[in-house]
């Protein structure tokens, strides 16, 4: 491919407009011009979009598979696997997601990373690891596995923070014992703090945002809201992120794991502004429906994937997601009845914001990381550009 190429006659979604008729000129790896009209650029290779939508790239901060392959097998195959497959969705970067589990396991997974990042040159961009647990509430593990939930341990995760640090964000139930000192120590090592898998109530939450906990993982999923304790009736994590403004929510917005009503709720009152779309993929995304595991198949969970999500193998409860980012995208706009600028602004500059990566990606401006996407009405995938080169390209 050129150093330079031209995207022409594209729908542009910028932050604040659709130019309706547009080209981005991108230059080693980066945006270079972002106009409306179709000009002449010599020594550039051109591609005519023919009307079609050009996007920031997706950029998704939690995810666990697809293609058949999970984070947790720890292999360089898995991670390359994983990141070609969801770039032909629309994901341009990504944020690979562990699961509980033993130690070694988490060690294994966390140097396939390193290795993997080094030579990722076809898929969506790694931007660092998130680790989901091992620090849960029992009562609110979900699918993860129960043998591996504890308390956090500070020898234990401090170690994992000084020889890891690509580690951006770790997911933990804030009300367990020294969840919040834990929380203080991922502050201090730049590391995001997300509250998960809790029971904790308002005040136990409030008082983890007081301690640096700034995003409610999957939210809704796996979350306590009201509950009565001994009678009386007390407020959740549900309702601490509505109530504290600057607290940063995500959402599996696969049309199943959150209905019509609260898509439209939590838009209602978090806004595009304070609310990152996320696929929470397992390795079942972009495969026929059927039986799958979730984790790695030495210790994984067996699930049953059908009506579009992945379950647990007496139904009783959902396993994970399948969803690709195109899904998500059509989802908001029909279920959740939200324009495409803030849909998009939902896929792309929050989940940039929410990892302080904005001033690199996350929107269409000059001098930001030419990820680009071109899709057309129905949100089908026509091309994805990660850096400037197209690691996929459609009919």
């Amino acid at each position: 491919m050129h150093s330079r190429a031209l995207l022409k006659n594209g729908q542009i979604i910028t932050p604040n407009q659709i130019l309706e008729q547009g080209y981005v000129l991108v230059e080693d790896g980066n945006i270079t011009a972002v106009e409306a009209g179709n000009p002449e650029i010599s020594d550039a290779e051109v591609i005519d979009v023919k009307g079609q939508y050009i996007s920031p790239g997706f950029i998704d901060i939690h995810l666990h598979g697809g293609g058949g392959f999970d984070f947790m097998d720890g292999t360089v195959e898995a991670f390359l696997g994983i990141a070609e497959t969801h770039a032909r969705y629309g994901t341009t970067a990504m944020l690979p997601t562990t699961l509980t589990c033993e130690k070694e396991d988490l060690i294994k997974t966390l140097e396939a990373y390193q290795a993997a990042d080094k030579i990722n040159s076809k898929g969506a961009q790694f931007i660092g690891m998130h680790l989901e647990g091992p620090y849960f509430a029992m009562s609110q593990r979900g699918a993860q596995d129960p043998k591996f939930i504890k308390n956090p341990d500070p020898e234990e995760y401090n170690e994992v923070i000084t020889n890891y640090p690509f580690i951006k964000r770790w997911s933990a139930a804030p009300e367990l014992p020294g969840a919040i000192e834990f929380g203080k120590t991922l502050v201090k090592n730049d590391i995001l703090a997300a509250i998960a898998h809790t029971d904790a109530i308002y005040e136990e939450a409030l008082d983890a945002w007081e301690n640096g906990y700034s995003l409610a993982t999957h939210f809704y999923s796996a979350m306590s809201g009201v509950s009565r304790r001994n009678a009386y009736r007390y407020a959740g994590v549900v309702e601490a992120a509505y109530l504290i403004d600057e607290m940063d929510v995500e959402i599996i917005a696969d049309g199943v794991h959150l209905p019509a009503p609260l898509l439209q709720l939590i838009h209602k009152i978090k806004g595009p502004v304070k609310t990152a779309l996320i696929t929470d993929a397992m390795r079942a995304a972009a495969m026929p429906e059927g039986e799958s595991v979730l984790g790695s198949y030495k210790n994984g969970t067996r699930v049953i994937v059908e009506d579009g999500v992945a379950k647990m193998p007496d139904r009783t409860a959902f396993a994970g997601s399948v969803a690709t980012f195109d899904r998500l995208i059509r989802t908001m706009l029909k279920m959740g009845k939200v324009s495409l600028l803030e849909t998009i602004e939902m896929a792309s500059l929050t989940p940039a914001r929410i990892m302080k990566i904005d001033d690199q990606k996350g929107s269409i401006a000059v001098s930001k990381d030419a990820d680009l996407v071109v899709f057309d009405e129905g949100i089908d995938v026509k091309l994805t550009m990660v850096g400037g080169r197209i690691v996929f390209q459609g009919n």
